[in-house]
């Protein structure tokens, strides 16, 4: 209804509420929004946009991944590349805004990631910020808990809680004293990006999940220019992202340049060892599904289901180094099998 914008600008935003815009349309909906809020308020307009890969993401887990990047592309470069009304832009998300190739020509994007220490202190809530909050609302004697649960984050320089589960808890607190602590981000969140790395972890990243939830370190080279159809395709991918999302943070560098990453606190760690059980009980299930179809194939004489179990066992348990062994020895590790 705005005096300053002609009737094909009021036809399009009316149609936008109505969802009447053809594709075309949609992707040059930032760049048209921001012109005609210049028009209207005779002010260049400001764009911020939190999670900005949250479509991209749900494309790579949905198959739409290539279609949803080549409409991000037009969309964000028509708002943040072409726009002439644009005073500036601010993008937040997990993966790096220049990787994806959806800002091909943008001015000099500025990255900052949890490992820059120029805006580290306001990824979360510092240690300052927690103790005044907890001073204010009389819950000084949950600073402890407070620590266990919902700090241990390493942002540059800064150490940091998480802010979202910091005022839940405080919040908690205040309506009931005895209240235990919860996993607020986690739920509030999502633990499919958790679940999915469990599922196709290996026995040395299985092992390397048991040392984090025992509380040790390990040490790993990160990645912060993942794209994600890149993440799956390699098992040292996954760190990366687990440590990008909030699941692990660093502690410190080796000599060689790697991070040692660890659990961040108690609410996390609950999540790995839920889904780590998850995973156990479920792979102890499809074994013992596989193991009743086996002993049913012996007793009718299948002799083709009992190959097809002996050789899929067998490919999951005998490594090619067992046949480095000298020549006698070489079917040693398929005799202890059988």
């Amino acid at each position: 209804t705005s005096d300053s914008l002609n009737p094909v600008e009021q036809d399009y935003l009316s149609r936008m509420q109505t969802d009447e815009l053809s594709d075309v349309e949609y992707t040059r909906s930032l760049l048209n929004l921001g012109r005609m809020l210049e028009k209207h308020h005779q002010s260049k307009v400001v764009i911020l946009i939190d999670e900005y890969d949250t479509p991209i993401q749900q494309g790579h887990s949905r198959n739409f991944y290539n279609e949803v990047i080549t409409f991000m592309r037009n969309f964000m470069s028509g708002g943040l590349k072409d726009n002439s009304s644009l005073a500036f832009g601010v993008l937040t998300g997990i993966l790096r805004v220049s990787k994806e190739n959806l800002f091909s020509g943008l001015n000099n994007p500025i990255v900052n990631s949890v490992l820059d220490e120029k805006y580290s202190k306001y990824f979360g809530f510092t240690v300052d910020e927690v103790n005044t909050m907890a001073a204010y609302y009389g819950q000084e004697a949950k600073l402890e808990e407070l620590r266990e649960w919902y700090d241990g984050y390493r942002f540059g320089d800064a150490d940091i809680y998480c802010p979202w589960d910091v005022i839940n808890r405080v919040d908690d607190l205040c309506d009931t004293p005895e209240a235990e602590p919860k996993c607020y981000w986690i739920n509030s969140s999502g633990n499919a990006l958790v679940k999915r790395f469990v599922s196709i972890a290996n026995r040395t990243t299985q092992d390397e999940i048991e040392r984090l939830i025992a509380g040790e370190p390990i040490e790993k080279s990160l990645r912060l220019d993942l794209t994600y159809d890149e993440i799956d395709k390699s098992i040292d991918n996954i760190w990366s992202v687990l440590f990008t999302t909030g699941y692990l943070t660093q502690v410190g560098m080796t000599e060689q340049g790697a991070y040692k990453l660890v659990i961040p606190n108690k609410e996390v760690r609950t999540v790995y060892i839920s889904q780590i059980q998850e995973w156990f009980k479920q792979k102890i299930a499809d074994n013992a599904e596989q193991m009743t179809s086996f002993w049913k194939a012996v007793e009718d004489g299948n002799a083709e289901e009992i190959e097809q179990y002996l050789n899929r066992t067998l490919s999951n348990t005998i490594s090619v180094f067992d046949t480095k062994g000298p020549e006698m020895e070489k079917e040693n590790s398929y005799h202890t099998f059988l």
